[in-house]
């Protein structure tokens, strides 16, 4: 949050494009990063059709910020337009699935 001496209002969020994607053989991330600092949702590729979230990260600078659900809406998308699965086995990323029930057509639990 940015508080003024009246009111608060929400930090901007980056766009969802200011995430990269990087894979390299049976791994991938997602990564976020800005001032240094580096945010990533890491995975491993199971199948074609199946990937296991296996790990987020985000700097003590950026945490309450969103940045962590920020990375799971884009692995979210992904995965959804290219007809992949996710196995949830990082606890943020299974949470997160847990209070977005509209994301179940693309979680495997």
């Amino acid at each position: 949050m940015v508080c003024l001496k009246t009111s608060c209002a929400p930090r901007p969020r980056p766009p969802l494009s200011e995430i990269a994607r990087e894979i390299s053989g049976s791994k991938g991330r997602y990564v976020l990063a800005k001032d240094g600092l580096e945010a990533e949702l890491t995975y491993s590729i199971s199948s074609p059709s199946m990937i296991i979230a296996d790990h987020t990260g985000v700097p003590e600078e950026w945490k309450g910020q969103g940045v962590g659900l920020q990375l799971v809406e884009r692995l979210v998308a992904d995965a959804r337009a290219e007809g992949v699965k996710i196995v949830p086995l990082c606890p943020f990323v299974n949470a997160q699935r847990r209070r977005h029930p509209e994301w179940a057509d693309v979680f495997n639990t």
